[in-house]
């Protein structure tokens, strides 16, 4: 039997994705005490509510994020966002913080799920996590463009160097039609090819970014 591996951190009630956005506010919209006035004695129900913006917790960036022709998230392809093929590339932020064309030397990644380990998700929920942290050049992104690789993640707080204001990666990956998860987690337990990777938000219209439950299928 195949694992099913949780790559996503949990959304919880003030918590912080990013600097500077606010937390996920989440509340009864119907408690169960008030519900109780409609239904039957005994039966009780929930309805929550959530306020949050887009970039919350594990998310994935359809190119209508950063590109206002692209496809937003209702049109994101099921085929490219489920059940991909992945790999798993190891840079450890403790040898630099850029990820450059090198660590895709001898990668297969074409048709694949890349998901870059630097093992910077152990600083969740922390102040060091908001700091500049792991990314890709964009020597790197143009490489996995040409490659043809589908959908590219990472486990750290974002996939550009924030100190550029141009996001050079997102603008590559994104023109190219290629998915971005950030803010992985867990993918110390993946081993480096052979598993299926899943990224599926919510199809909503006019949106280029929102949570996902990324998990991956290992042996």
């Amino acid at each position: 039997m195949p694992r099913l591996l949780d790559l996503s951190h949990t959304v919880e009630a003030g918590m912080v994705t990013y600097k500077g956005l606010p937390g996920p506010v989440i509340t009864d919209h119907l408690s169960r005490e008030a519900s109780r006035a409609f239904y039957a004695p005994g039966t009780t129900f929930q309805i929550g509510r959530i306020e949050m913006v887009a970039n919350t917790g594990t998310y994935v960036d359809a190119p209508f994020h950063r590109w206002e022709d692209g496809p937003d998230l209702s049109r994101l392809p099921l085929d490219i966002l489920a059940g991909r093929e992945g790999i798993c590339i190891a840079a450890p932020h403790a040898q630099g913080l850029a990820v450059d064309e090198e660590f895709l030397e001898g990668k297969e990644v074409g048709g694949r799920a890349v998901l870059f380990f630097t093992g910077w998700a152990a600083r969740w929920g922390t102040p060091g996590y908001q700091q500049r942290s792991p990314h890709l050049t964009s020597k790197a992104a143009s490489l996995l463009v040409s490659r043809g690789a589908a959908i590219v993640g990472i486990d750290s707080h974002n996939i550009d160097d924030t100190d550029d204001k141009t996001r050079p990666v997102h603008s590559i990956l994104l023109r190219a039609g290629i998915p971005v998860v950030e803010h992985l987690c867990g993918l110390e337990a993946l081993p480096p090819s052979g598993f299926r990777f899943y990224a599926v938000p919510v199809k909503v219209a006019g949106m280029g970014t929102f949570p996902v439950r990324a998990f991956a299928e290992a042996p």
